[in-house]
């Protein structure tokens, strides 16, 4: 016989289990990547049985024109129980089953909670009273979405009750974004090119911005945004993620303590923006027509857009500002990291008093036109030293097909399964996030925060955003199409 390795996912009748996790699982299935004795268990409040629980599943894989008899033979390894999580006796009934199924040899589970935040220690606490976390006869993990807190004292609390029941490395944090293959492609960029690391400083880059913006608003999440915000829907955990894969000091290694030790170096170093600071260094905005939409209240200050700079204060990027924006209905869904570097110290050349050299740069494109552009300076034909910007360009789909980019559950949950947590955050890296953006979330409550702007939906933002940059020589800028935007 072979070890069993089952997963389990708590809040399976879910979206995230049925549009992510078990699509996902599928995916590797087909690929042949999954671990030998593989199963899954579904666990939920809601009613069903094991051939109503794949049925419901597949309604979502049909939809994607596989083939009926692979589906067949991978939901033959999908079980499910009705049960409340928080409830000792449903666990241990569900100990119980998975005990009936599991190997002699060694009986390996990764406990999913795909539930809402509120559940997590409960669960945990119960997963650990029942004994389910115990790795005498196999490994024992656990995935813990997102959100991890709403600040850095109840981020630090739930870091406290869950170690109560696990280890450090039994705990998988997980940040979808960081399952990204353009997201990943930031380090191997970085540290597989040589040409890169000599620039990669304060010597020679002027600023780096780094764009996530969405043309949809807040759909039907409204109530819960209204809660959350931009800061803590996207800064605190996808961007500040991208800025210290951006910054950091390259690892010793490729492994998953050396790559954590030096994303928390980093965050360490990024200077604190001071609740007193927050107009000098910040931009909010809110779009028009959120007041209107369901669940938000009627008189809300939730920001759905915003800026923020921060300078990291060690001697690579001392100076450097990294400039951060994100925002709701935007003009366009993209995703990029611009990275400008400083102006050539002297023109040669025989220019107009008028014309400046466009300084060089890099964008790496994470979505939707996921690639590569480095933009630098040619002479322009039978002039006598006439100069343009052209790019230099490598796009995903063009090398490795337009299929070629996985979804970022894929690696996630093969990661997970095999024991790999680089790609997952540790707890003194999430709580160091936490207390970046809860200076600003504070001084945003205070007569000294930036004012909240109304911005026209399709746009790049309020009018202060651009003034923002302006008022240091600079314009927003996205790489993936090498424009300026305001």
């Amino acid at each position: 016989m072979v070890e069993s390795n089952t997963l389990v996912i708590f809040g399976a009748s879910g979206d995230l289990a049925r549009r992510k996790l078990v699509p996902a699982l599928f995916s590797l299935h087909l690929k042949g990547r999954l671990p030998a004795g593989f199963r899954l268990l579904g666990f939920s409040r809601t009613q069903h049985t094991d051939e109503t629980f794949r049925q419901a599943l597949e309604a979502e894989i049909s939809s994607q024109a596989v083939d009926p008899a692979a589906w067949r033979a991978f939901s033959e390894q999908l079980g499910y129980m009705t049960g409340d999580p928080t409830n000792d006796r449903d666990l241990s009934r569900m100990d119980a089953k998975l005990k009936q199924a599991e190997s002699d040899d060694g009986a390996n589970r990764l406990y999913y909670l795909a539930t809402p935040p509120q559940v997590y220690p409960g669960l945990i606490a119960g997963l650990g009273r029942q004994g389910m976390v115990d790795q005498a006869r196999g490994w024992r993990r656990v995935v813990i979405e997102k959100p991890f807190g709403r600040d850095l004292p109840s981020a630090q609390a739930l870091n406290r009750e869950i170690h109560q029941t696990l280890s450090e490395g039994q705990i998988y944090c997980i940040d979808h974004y960081l399952g990204k293959e353009t997201v990943q492609n930031v380090l191997v960029f970085r540290f597989a090119n040589s040409i890169f690391e000599p620039i990669w400083n304060r010597n020679y880059i002027d600023h780096v911005q780094i764009t996530m913006a969405e043309s949809l608003g807040v759909e039907h999440r409204g109530s819960f945004y209204d809660s959350v915000g931009i800061l803590r829907d996207i800064f605190q955990n996808h961007l500040m993620q991208l800025l210290a894969l951006v910054a950091i000091e390259p690892p010793a290694s490729f492994v998953a303590d050396a790559l954590r030790n030096e994303k928390a170096e980093l965050m360490s170093a990024i200077r604190p923006i001071r609740p007193e600071e927050v107009h000098l260094h910040t931009v909010r905005g809110q779009y028009r027509g959120y007041l209107q939409e369901p669940g938000v209240a009627p008189d809300s200050q939730t920001a759905t857009y915003a800026a923020v700079r921060f300078y990291v204060d060690n001697w690579r990027w001392q100076g450097v500002p990294f400039y951060l924006r994100s925002g709701k209905r935007l003009a366009a869904k993209t995703t990029d990291i611009f990275i400008q570097f400083k102006s050539v110290p002297h023109v040669m050349f025989p220019l107009p008093i008028s014309r400046e050299i466009r300084p060089n740069s890099i964008s790496l494109c994470l979505q939707p036109d996921e690639g590569i552009h480095l933009r630098f300076e040619v002479k322009v034909p039978d002039t006598v030293a006439d100069m343009r910007s052209v790019d230099m360009d490598f796009h995903y789909a063009e090398d490795f097909g337009p299929s070629a980019i996985p979804e970022a559950y894929e690696r996630l949950l093969l990661d997970a399964l095999n024991g790999d947590a680089s790609l997952f955050n540790r707890a003194d890296s999430i709580e160091l996030a936490w207390a970046l953006i809860d200076p600003i979330l504070q001084g945003w409550e205070t007569p000294l925060a930036p004012p909240l702007e109304t911005y026209e939906p399709g746009c790049w933002g309020p009018p202060s955003a651009a003034a923002f940059l302006a008022r240091e020589g600079r314009t927003w800028t996205l790489g993936c199409g090498g424009h300026e935007v305001f």
